[in-house]
């Protein structure tokens, strides 16, 4: 059973060309970690782990996690950890809106 989790691993891995063992290399785990996130219903992963598996991917591990988050704007999923980020700050209003 697939989950969005793995959809997204094995999407992205493959839009970069990256094998199994490449991504495996890339995210310090090993292959059948990769393939079973790809291809199973795991436990849940650690949060090490799929920092790891985003930092290499290039997405934000926030991107990979969100089952509501779709794999056809990969190249959004850091910009809109970074926004949202900046919308949770504290900052006085004037100051996030540059006025």
């Amino acid at each position: 059973m697939t989950t969005p989790l793995g959809v997204k691993i094995r999407g992205l891995r493959k839009e970069k060309g990256y094998t199994l063992d490449k991504l495996a290399e890339l995210a310090d785990s090993s292959k059948s970690y990769i393939w079973e996130l790809e291809n199973k219903n795991p436990p849940r992963p650690s949060a090490d782990k799929i920092a790891k598996i985003a930092a290499a991917l290039d997405v934000t591990a926030d991107y990979l996690m969100d089952p509501t988050e779709s794999l056809d704007v990969p190249e959004d999923a850091t910009d809109k950890a970074f926004f949202a980020s900046i919308e949770r700050c504290t900052l006085p209003p004037k100051t996030k809106s540059g006025k």
